[in-house]
């Protein structure tokens, strides 16, 4: 008998599994809404992103208590996301062609993601926080990106990530509501043809 009462106890624990696992599919789904509500309106209701994302105010609320946590965390999954990539493009281009389509992934982002730019910006109060967050991924990403370029001899040795993200930094002065595309392409094409300059294999 002693035995049967201890079993459900034991079993008490893969019970709540499930619950870790739905809170896990609604915190994502809310970072799914926000990053398209956001992006769309920097000033997108609290309210509007709980409702559309299928959850309770309370739900919402244990997860992002305020309009800043919220911001932060979109900001992040997204910044990784794009880190991300670079590893997935070393897996299965070469290593220059991985370089100059994570170019264009980043661009993408800078492109698309302007709304976002906004809300980072009135979310947060604090110097130089946007510029901070996600910093550490994009460098290791540029890191192994330029390490795979250099042993295959397809850019000039030397390079950092610093000077890479110097290099692309008028990304960011494009005007998201123009013909960006084509501005894009053709300052990230000036970008790769000075990295394969003096390139050993080249």
């Amino acid at each position: 008998m002693q035995h049967a009462e201890n079993t459900p106890g034991k079993g008490t624990p893969a019970k709540q599994a499930p619950l870790r696992s739905d809170a896990q599919r609604n915190r994502e789904r809310i970072l799914e809404v926000a990053l398209e509500e956001l992006t769309h309106s920097a000033d997108a209701p609290l309210s509007a992103i709980a409702k559309k994302a299928g959850v309770g105010q309370g739900t919402f609320y244990r997860n992002f208590p305020n309009r800043e946590s919220l911001v932060l965390e979109v900001y992040r999954y997204e910044v990784q996301q794009v880190s991300d990539t670079a590893c997935q493009l070393l897996e299965t281009r070469a290593p220059d062609q991985a370089l100059r389509e994570w170019m264009d992934r980043l661009a993408q982002y800078a492109m698309t993601k302007a709304g976002l730019r906004d809300a980072m910006r009135k979310a947060t109060t604090a110097q130089g926080t946007m510029a901070g967050l996600g910093h550490g991924t994009v460098t290791a990403a540029v890191a192994a990106l330029l390490k795979a370029n250099e042993e295959a001899g397809t850019i000039r040795p030397g390079l950092t990530p610093d000077d890479f993200l110097l290099a692309i930094a008028g990304l960011w002065q494009i005007d998201p509501h123009g013909d960006w595309h084509s501005r894009a392409d053709r300052l990230l094409d000036l970008v790769m043809d000075g990295l394969r300059a003096g390139a050993p294999g080249r």
